[in-house]
C-alpha cells in the first residue's frame, strides 16, 4: 500500500470528520476537502511534468496548505522533501538542489531570496509561492485548475520522502524513505496504540522531522484529527500546557525536552487532561526526575518511549511503568525491537556480542532506509556486509551501542561516533566544526558535547584564532545562524592558543571532552543560545 491511500480512503469513508486544525487562528479542514485539495494539487503537479519517482520541495510553516500538499505531492507519485522554514536559506537551497527536486512549493515570504539562489541548480525547479494570508493553495489551485489525474499507485519500493539529517562532511544527508518503509511503521503504530477516529493527534514536531510521520500518516489512516502546534507555542510550557488541554489532544508526541519543560514549569495542574491517552516520546533520553515528575502531574495516560533514527523511524518501544520509585536515576530502557522489525547487537567487526555485553544496534526489516541520497559510500558503511548481510536482510548500523538486558530489553549506553541526539534533533558534530572552519579568522575549531547533570546536552566548540584574538560573540553566533540550524548553534565557546593535539597530532577530543570547571573569564566567554526545541 502507499502512503497516500491513508488519505483517500479516509476522505472517502469520513468525508465530514476533521482531520487538520490550526488553533492559532481556529482554521479546520474535513477530510472531504483536504483530499480534494491534494488531488487538485496532484493534477497540477502532473500538468507540470511532475512524474512518478520526481522530487518536490516543500518549502511552507506548518499549516493546513502544508499537510495537503505533502498529500499531494505523494498521489503525483513523487517524493516530497520538507524543508525548514526556520533554517538558513544556503542549507535549504543546497537540499533542494542536492536531490534535483522539480517543483518547490514555497511561502511567498520566503520567495525572492530563494529565486536569488536559484543559480546553484543545473535546472531550476518551477516556483510555486503561495500566499498563506490571501488563500494560499486553494487560492492557487482556483487559480490555476488542471485536467483530472489518476492517482499515481506508487510501489512499495518508490520513494515517499526523503529527510536531510546532519551529515559529518560538513553538508547535510538525505535519508531515503520509501512507502513500505512508512506504511509499515504507520500500520505498526496503528496496531500498537489503536487509535481511533475520536482520537486527536498532536503534531508537535515539523514536517522536515522523522517524528511527524507518526502524527501525520495514523491519524490519517484512522480518520482522526491532528492538531497542529505551532513554533512559538511548542518551545513554550505554560502555552504548550493549556494548548494540550484546551484541544482535548489524546494521543502526544514529542521529543522528551519540551516534556521536561511543562513538567516543571507548566502549570499542569490548572487544566484538565482527563482526555489524554498516550504521552509517547522520541529522540533523546528523558531525565527520570523530569519524567517521575510528569507522570505523577498527569497520572492516566499511558507513556511510552520510542527510540530509532531517521534511517528506521521507531524500531524500539518500551511502556513506561505505572509508578517510577523515588530511588531510581538510570534512564528507562529503550526496549524491545517493533514486530516488523529484528535487532541485533554487534562488535566493531560485525560478530554477535555476548548476552548481557555492549554492542551496536543494528536493525533489520520493512522500515529500514535503502540509504542515502546520491551517497553511494556513505550508504555502504551504513550497512553491514555492504548492505547486505549473509541471511539477505539488511542490516543498519544505528551507531548506538546499548545492552540487552535478560528480558530483551536494550538500554542505551552511548555512541560509537560523534553524533549525538539533542531536543529530538540529529546533530553530527563535524558538520559544526565544518561550519566553524569557514570563518575567516579561525584557525583550528574542534566542537564536543557535555551531558549535564539533568541528562541535557550542550555543545562546546572550542577555537583557535588566526591571530590569537578571542573572536566577537554577537558575530559569531551571526556567522553559524547563518550556516546553522538553531539547534546546531554551540551553547559554549572556549578560545585557545592552539588546540591540544595527540602524539600522532590529532586534536586530542578527550582531553576537550572532560574541560576544566569555567572561571569567571570563561563564563563571560559562554555565549547562551535560544531554546530551539520544535
Amino acid at each position: 500500500m502507499s502512503l497516500s491511500r491513508y488519505l483517500i480512503e479516509s476522505s472517502t469513508r469520513c468525508p465530514d470528520r476533521v482531520a487538520v486544525c490550526q488553533p492559532w487562528d481556529g482554521a479546520s479542514i474535513t477530510y472531504g476537502d483536504l483530499g480534494t485539495m491534494a488531488a487538485g494539487l496532484r493534477d497540477w503537479l502532473a500538468a507540470a511534468g511532475v512524474s512518478r519517482g520526481d522530487r518536490v520541495g516543500v518549502f511552507l510553516p506548518k499549516s493546513i496548505d502544508a499537510v495537503a500538499c505533502l498529500h499531494g505531492v505523494l498521489q503525483s507519485g513523487a517524493a516530497y522533501v520538507p524543508i525548514d522554514p526556520d533554517g538558513p536559506i544556503t542549507r535549504n537551497t543546497f537540499i533542494l538542489a542536492d536531490c534535483s527536486v522539480r517543483v518547490v512549493i514555497l511561502d511567498k515570504r520566503f520567495e525572492s531570496r530563494f529565486r536569488d539562489h536559484l543559480a546553484k541548480f543545473n535546472d531550476p525547479p518551477i516556483v510555486v509561492a503561495l500566499d498563506l494570508d490571501a488563500g494560499g493553495l486553494k487560492r492557487f489551485l482556483d487559480e490555476n485548475i488542471a485536467s483530472e489525474t489518476p492517482v499515481c499507485d506508487s510501489a512499495a519500493n518508490d520513494l515517499a520522502y526523503i529527510l536531510y539529517t546532519s551529515g559529518s562532511t560538513g553538508v547535510p544527508k538525505g535519508v531515503m524513505i520509501t512507502h513500505e518503509n512508512a506504511t509499515s511503521f504507520v500500520d505498526w503504530c496503528a496496531d500498537t496504540f489503536a487509535p481511533t477516529a475520536e482520537d486527536r493527534f498532536s503534531s508537535h514536531a515539523p514536517f522536515h522531522f522523522d517524528l511527524s510521520i507518526l502524527d501525520l500518516y495514523t491519524s490519517a489512516k484512522v480518520g482522526a484529527a491532528l492538531v497542529l502546534v505551532s513554533t512559538d507555542v511548542g518551545k513554550e510550557p505554560i502555552g504548550l500546557a493549556r494548548l494540550i488541554a484546551e484541544t482535548k489532544i489524546t494521543i502526544w508526541y514529542s521529543a522528551p525536552s519540551i516534556l521536561s519543560l511543562m513538567a516543571q514549569f507548566g502549570k499542569l495542574a490548572d487544566y484538565d487532561y482527563s482526555a489524554l491517552r498516550f504521552v509517547l516520546f522520541a529522540g533523546e533520553v528523558f531525565p527520570v526526575p523530569h519524567l517521575r515528575s510528569l507522570k505523577q502531574q498527569l497520572p492516566h495516560p499511558r507513556y511510552f518511549n520510542l527510540y530509532g533514527p531517521t534511517e528506521t523511524n521507531v524500531c524500539t518501544s518500551y511502556e513506561i511503568p505505572t509508578a517510577i520509585a523515588d530511588d531510581r536515576t538510570d534512564p528507562y530502557p529503550v526496549g524491545k525491537a517493533c514486530e516488523h522489525l529484528q535487532a541485533k547487537v554487534v562488535d566493531p567487526s560485525g560478530a554477535v556480542v555476548a548476552a548481557g555485553e555492549a554492542g551496536e544496534l543494528c536493525i533489520a526489516g520493512l522500515s529500514v532506509t535503502p540509504g542515502y541520497w546520491n551517497l553511494t559510500e556513505q550508504t555502504r558503511a551504513a550497512f553491514l556486509g555492504n548492505g547486505a548481510s549473509e541471511d539477505d536482510r539488511a542490516w543498519y548500523r544505528t551507531g548506538d551501542l546499548v545492552v540487552e538486558q535478560a528480558g530483551g530489553d536494550f538500554v542505551f549506553r552511548g555512541r560509537r561516533d560523534r553524533m549525538i541526539k539533542r531536543r529530538g534533533f540529529r546533530i553530527e558534530l563535524g558538520e559544526i566544526e565544518a561550519c566553524l572552519h569557514e570563518h575567516a579568522d579561525v584557525l583550528e575549531a574542534a566542537v564536543v558535547a557535555a551531558t549535564g547533570d539533568d541528562e541535557s546536552i550542550k555543545v562546546i566548540a572550542h577555537l583557535a584564532t588566526r591571530d590569537g584574538e578571542r573572536l566577537s560573540m554577537i558575530k559569531l553566533k551571526s556567522f553559524c545562524v547563518q550556516k546553522l540550524p538553531a539547534y546546531m548553534i554551540p551553547d559554549v565557546f572556549e578560545f585557545h592558543a592552539r588546540l591540544p593535539r595527540t602524539s600522532t597530532d590529532k586534536v586530542d577530543y578527550q582531553s576537550l571532552q572532560s574541560p576544566p570547571a569555567p572561571s569567571p573569564q570563561a563564563a563571560s566567554r559562554t555565549m547562551p543560545v535560544q531554546d530551539a526545541t520544535r
